[in-house]
């Protein structure tokens, strides 16, 4: 593979098939900024690619042109492939970002009415906020008034039946298996009619 330094081109292909046209990519640049939308040091990062914290740091300034071997190590680094290191975000955003919360090691707030376990809280400025819910509650009395926020939120029935109320609808039930979507700022609360507490899985985006 051929280096051309800091300043690498690379050639971005319409999705028409038409003419490719060449574009200039700071891959030092690049690299900060996939590094930072990790929230990590250059220490941390580093550490994740196997690599020198100076050798780092002269790649993100343009002071080195990295080896391909050093290239596939960030790559595995940064949980991204190769290509994507010379490959623009689109609209400003940031490709390749993943977390994965073992079972267990979730942090967990509890209410009266739920039990939350919290994912993915590895990553900041997400668009969803998901998480796991024990229902705890068996009646809508269990609630001091509606629940409502911003937002939307999707809800999947893990295990057990519940019972999901809404603002504006009928209660509707739900067993494993099933789903809903709504209007968050709509209010609502779900409860558990089963024996045992049912678990869902929530995801809110966050407006």
């Amino acid at each position: 593979m051929t280096q051309n330094g800091p300043k690498d081109m690379i050639r971005v292909a319409r999705e028409s098939g038409e003419a490719s046209v060449a574009q200039p990519l700071d891959l030092g640049a690049r690299v900060r900024e996939l590094r930072k939308a990790r929230d990590w040091t250059l220490e941390q990062a580093a550490q994740q690619a196997g690599l020198a914290r100076s050798t780092l740091s002269k790649i993100e300034n343009g002071q080195m042109s990295p080896t391909y071997d050093a290239l596939k190590k960030l790559a595995v680094g940064l949980e991204i492939s190769v290509p994507q290191l010379f490959t623009p975000p689109s609209k400003g955003q940031v490709n390749g970002r993943m977390a994965v919360t073992r079972n267990g090691e979730e942090t967990a707030k509890v209410t009266t009415t739920y039990e939350h376990a919290m994912l993915a809280e590895a990553l900041t400025t997400k668009k969803m906020l998901p998480y796991r819910a024990r229902i705890r509650a068996r009646k809508i009395e269990d609630f001091d008034g509606w629940v409502r926020h911003d937002g939307e939120e999707f809800l999947y029935v893990l295990t057990g039946h519940i019972r999901l109320y809404t603002e504006f609808y009928e209660p509707i039930e739900l067993k494993r298996g099933d789903s809903a979507y709504y209007d968050a700022a709509m209010g609502h609360n779900v409860v558990s009619v089963s024996a045992e507490d049912a678990t869902i899985l929530w995801v809110t985006s966050l407006v």
